[in-house]
């Protein structure tokens, strides 16, 4: 029988392989910052454990890709941060960061479990998804204990099971609306939370980036940001609903260096992704016609920025091209 471990790669296992080491290598320059500027002792494990869990699944996937003799990416080294640069985000923001993180990481590598079958890929992919596990624990647990934890909104308990009588459930524009359902309430809270967070960080990144037209595309993310956040944030408010805080203040007054312009080109896009998931999953889960339309409006819109960011990239030779398939017609002609 044929040694699985030894069989060739597949492309969703490629790019499974070659995102995760991207990541990682970004995570090991972040947190190096982080470790290097920390002041609360509390935090202080939690960058220890995010950044040894970067470098150890660097290590391991860079030993594969060179069993595997595939060229290994460069992702982000010494030369894409300052760890000695003056602090950028206080130490509250770091965990908010490091959480949102790990629900990126949770999803992405349940995602990879299911479409890799190597059992050496499949015992990596739940090695990465058990440490995003554990910082999500870590993080809730300490920012629960720091009372900085924001819960999403409370509502009354049903008194009954009940089920949909007409389809005026589906209204939101013309005449009375129902109440916002719990799931809608979810998943409005968390992109009211995921902007916020991404706001906070593409400011400091703003205030610290090189190029004047990477400052013009932060500035444009920091407007779109809060933007998306006002009008969701409207739709909790009209259910006398709570929203999320703004996370602006997390931001130090520091305009020195500390990431290169690649690596903050690379870390916003990847959230502009992350956004337009979480953005598509919203739609799919909100029947009130007012809200699904919403996400559906906002999509294009960041859609467009996600795309004037990669020419950015492409312009100035930041983006790494990911694996392709064999172009047949470019063979055949030589």
């Amino acid at each position: 029988m044929e040694d699985k471990i030894k069989l060739h790669l597949t492309a969703a296992e490629m790019s499974t392989l070659w995102t995760q080491y991207l990541s990682d290598t970004l995570a090991v320059c972040v947190s190096s910052h982080y470790l290097e500027k920390v002041e609360d002792e509390e935090v202080r494990p939690v960058i220890e454990f995010t950044l040894d869990v970067a470098k150890g699944n660097v290590s391991i996937v860079e030993e594969l890709f060179k069993k595997e003799g595939f060229p290994v990416p460069l992702g982000f080294t010494d030369k894409d941060v300052k760890p000695n640069a003056p602090k950028l985000f206080s130490d509250t923001f770091v965990l908010m960061f490091y959480r949102n993180m790990s629900i990126l990481a949770m999803a992405a590598s349940s995602a990879a479990l299911g479409l890799v079958t190597r059992p050496d890929l499949v015992d990596f992919f739940k090695r990465v998804l058990k440490t995003a596990v554990d910082l999500q624990d870590l993080t809730r647990d300490l920012m629960l204990n720091q009372g900085t934890y924001i819960k999403p909104p409370y509502i009354s308990i049903p008194d009954k099971v009940d089920f949909v009588k007409r389809d005026h459930f589906l209204a939101g524009f013309f005449g009375h609306r129902r109440p916002i359902t719990s799931i809608e309430i979810t998943h409005v809270f968390l992109n009211i939370q995921t902007n916020m967070i991404g706001k906070a960080l593409i400011i400091g990144y703003a205030q610290t980036a090189q190029d004047k037209e990477v400052k013009q595309f932060l500035q444009k993310g920091i407007q779109l940001a809060q933007q998306h956040a006002d009008l969701f944030s409207d739709i909790l408010k009209k259910e006398d609903l709570p929203a999320p805080m703004s996370w602006d203040s997390a931001v130090s007054d520091s305009t020195k260096t500390v990431f290169s312009d690649k690596l903050i080109m690379f870390n916003v896009s990847t959230m502009i992704a992350a956004g337009i998931g979480n953005y598509g999953m919203a739609m799919a889960a909100s029947p009130r016609r007012d809200i699904g339309l919403k996400y559906a409006a906002l999509i294009p819109e960041i859609s467009l920025y996600a795309e004037a960011g990669a020419k950015i990239m492409i312009k100035n030779g930041w983006m790494e091209e990911p694996p392709q398939a064999d172009d047949r017609d470019v063979l055949i002609k030589n």
